[in-house]
């Protein structure tokens, strides 16, 4: 085979593989609730009562208000990934020193994502 047409699916392989990873499981989530909403549709029309396992199932996809709390953690998540990724670059830097200032510049993005969650947790919280 032409190592042209290799070097060419290569990315389209890549990209393919992370649109699957993406795609696949958010289709099969909706044909379970596709199901589920069958499933509902029909005990109402037949007048039978909702066991709670049923609401219990159904309300454990909906996701929570945002809360101090949550902001917090969120905050602390993404401060600790800057910070890792600067600790990738300082110690890339023993090996190539051009590499640590770049690295580092790319770590302020998470971290000041985090630094903003962790302000969010502070106004958030003076309001209640």
């Amino acid at each position: 085979m032409d190592p042209s047409v290799i070097g060419t699916m290569i990315p389209i392989f890549f990209f393919a593989m992370i649109a699957a990873i993406v795609i696949v499981p958010r289709y099969f989530k909706s044909m379970e609730r596709q199901k589920m909403a069958e499933t509902l549709k029909a005990a109402i029309e037949r007048g039978q009562p909702l066991p709670t396992e049923v609401v219990d199932a159904i309300s454990s996809g909906v996701k929570t208000p945002p809360s101090p709390q949550r902001d917090l953690r969120t905050g602390i998540v993404w401060l600790g990934v800057g910070v890792g990724l600067a600790a990738m670059g300082w110690a890339l830097g023993f090996e190539d020193p051009d590499a640590t200032f770049p690295i580092i510049g790319i770590a302020c993005f998470p971290a000041f994502i985090g630094l903003a969650f962790i302000a969010m947790y502070f106004v958030g919280r003076e309001r209640r």
